[in-house]
């Protein structure tokens, strides 16, 4: 299920487009400010960002420069609609800009458009000399196949989709094992251990102090 982040300070306009794309089948959350939206997006992984410009403490600009080095797509959803406007959101790195007051129907067929070209959907991902297909689920280094277990493979797919990005230790867990976070770290700090020594990642995978792991390219 694609999961797509919505940072709109408007509360109305906020819950008519989760609504609407819970319909449609998208796992959706709020954020109302841009500083919630920051730390929103730092704890989860999306697929999409539907984001406004005008918002209280971070502005959609900026909440864009942060978003746009991890390669997640985001649709600008704003009152500001001069052409000029238009060009700089577009020129910053926007993937799509949609002109308030819009069409739900229009805003679904542009989420639609914008998702099929990007996510996390590719069948080979790529990390420095490793290829990990994610279809047949092998990994190679320098075309070399590596063995690694089912949980090895998922949560080296996590790191690789969100390179650069601090996950959170919980978070990281939850998405791989499909189970509740319970405190427990061992399982996961073990995993990740053979994954530095298997794939030679010692420098890359990072320990991020009382949050978790960071793999850095």
């Amino acid at each position: 299920m694609k999961q797509i982040l919505i940072v709109e300070d408007d509360a109305a306009i906020a819950n008519l487009i989760y609504e609407s794309l819970s319909d449609e089948g998208y796992r959706c959350i709020c954020a109302f400010d841009g500083k919630a939206g920051a730390d929103t997006f730092e704890k989860g992984r999306f697929d999409l960002v539907l984001l406004d410009i005008m918002l209280p403490e971070i502005s959609g600009y900026e909440l864009l420069e942060y978003i746009r080095p991890t390669g997640t797509p985001v649709i600008f959803l704003t009152a500001k609609g001069e052409v000029k406007d238009r060009i700089k959101g577009l020129k910053m790195g926007a993937d799509d800009y949609l002109t308030k007051p819009f069409q739900i129907g229009e805003l679904i067929a542009r989420v639609e458009a914008v998702l099929r070209r990007f996510g996390n959907n590719e069948k080979i991902l790529q990390f420095a000399d490793l290829s990990i297909n994610t279809d047949s689920r092998q990994v190679t280094k320098n075309q070399q196949n590596v063995d690694l277990t089912v949980k090895e493979f998922d949560l080296l797919v996590e790191l690789v989709r969100n390179k650069n990005i601090a996950l959170y230790r919980d978070r990281l867990y939850e998405k791989v094992w499909q189970e509740p976070f319970t405190g427990e770290t061992r399982t996961l700090d073990s995993h990740i251990q053979r994954l530095r020594k298997k794939l030679g990642l010692e420098q890359q995978i990072k320990t991020v102090f009382r949050i978790g792991y960071r793999l850095e390219e």
